[in-house]
């Protein structure tokens, strides 16, 4: 069998909890809604969370809400889901790339400070494979500069950051549910905010800009309702929530064995030299969503596509996150509209990555089969030049 880069963990206790729901009353915008909503919020530490269909329309509907429009830009990290910047294009925004630490591939608060121009509004903070940003320096980078500071959490739901949870550093916070995150409704998302009026647009914005919602029709009687800004159908069911609330419970004990796995990589890789995986910070929560190695083609004489086709060959699916946004053909083709400054390190490490199997339940066998493998390809490679002088 094929060992995956990802995967969701599922038992019987999520299995009973959607069904429980499907013999309810409420498939859809009923009470378990609003009980998975007041479990995230507990859980990261913060007053309010508002759940959505995916990770994309969280991230859509915090940069609305926080009031980007046409002509305004947003600062965004130039290694991540496309999903970041897009959430600004859709808005008619404009994202402006910044670039990356190297050695961590998070967002570099020095080059957010060269890239923020009159024009800009906000900078979205990608708490990249897991681990959390530097928010204290972003955070006063924002305060100072006037602007929105939201952080893309898709990876990192539950890891703190220098003391405190992510929530408390920022305007929002968005989560992704998609099954190969940390924890999954098969696809959902949040958005979690301390500001109570944001809380309240956020929850207009998945209901199609409606003012009310039909819990507060019945309780006041009336069947009248007011669509009041533009929104979207965001919405997410009760089926989901309830696969969220069981798999909730279990996520402290799945982001320690993230963790053990991620041990038992770094433990192996210290007598490797043609690859590294990236740094951990000193204050810095990791939810260990990715296992990232920047590969060396110099040590290892292996280019990394060809290790990657030669780890599937071998039954093991890595995979590489991510392609700088900017080099997709899409913001290719709107360079002319974009003030697209260069981001050297992100073009530096993108050849180089790798992202290696990494979910709770892989074992100490698969780590040693993943390493084995990759010490195994590299050998084939040298023998094969050894065979070419002969």
């Amino acid at each position: 069998m094929m060992l995956p880069y990802s995967k969701q963990s599922i038992d019987q206790r999520d299995i009973d909890a959607v069904v429980d729901v499907l013999k309810s009353n409420w498939l859809t915008t009923g009470p378990v809604v609003g009980q998975f909503e007041e479990a995230v919020a507990h859980y990261v530490s913060a007053d309010h969370a508002v759940a959505f269909s995916n990770g994309t329309a969280a991230l859509h509907a915090a940069v609305s809400t926080c009031g980007i429009l046409p002509g305004d830009e947003v600062i965004v990290p130039a290694i991540t889901f496309v999903a970041t910047a897009n959430a600004v294009v859709y808005c008619g925004g404009t994202p402006v790339f910044a670039d990356v630490n190297p050695r961590t591939l998070l967002l570099d608060p020095q080059d957010v400070v060269r890239k923020i121009s009159s024009k800009t509004r906000a900078i979205i903070a990608m708490d990249y494979a897991g681990q959390t940003c530097d928010y204290p320096q972003l955070k006063q980078i924002a305060n100072q500069n006037g602007l929105k500071l939201l952080a893309d959490g898709c990876h990192s739901i539950g890891a703190a950051s220098f003391g405190r949870h992510v929530p408390e550093w920022v305007d929002a916070a968005c989560y992704s549910f998609h099954p190969v995150k940390p924890m999954t409704t098969c696809e959902g998302g949040m958005v979690v905010t301390g500001d109570q009026q944001l809380n309240e647009q956020l929850r207009k914005f998945r209901n199609h800009g409606i003012s009310t919602d039909h819990h507060q029709r019945a309780r006041k009687g009336t069947c009248f309702y007011d669509m009041d800004s533009l929104g979207f159908n965001y919405r997410l069911s009760d089926v989901q929530c309830a696969l969220g609330l069981a798999q909730l419970q279990r996520l402290p004990e799945w982001t320690r064995q993230r963790a053990a796995v991620a041990q038992s990589y770094r433990s192996h890789f210290r007598q490797l030299d043609y690859l590294k995986p990236l740094d951990t910070v000193p204050g810095a929560g990791h939810a260990h969503h990715l296992f990232v190695v920047r590969w060396s083609e110099e040590k290892s004489g292996v280019s990394r596509d060809d290790v990657i086709r030669a780890l599937r060959e071998a039954g093991i699916f890595a995979n590489v996150h991510y392609r700088p946004v900017y080099q997709h053909s899409f913001y290719q083709e709107r360079t002319k509209r974009l003030r697209l400054l260069r981001c050297p390190n992100a073009d530096a490490v993108y050849p180089e990555i790798i992202s290696l199997p990494m979910f709770p339940a892989m074992t100490e066998g698969d780590v040693k089969q993943v390493v084995g493998t990759l010490q195994a390809i590299v050998e084939s490679a040298e023998r094969e030049r050894w065979n070419k002088v002969a």
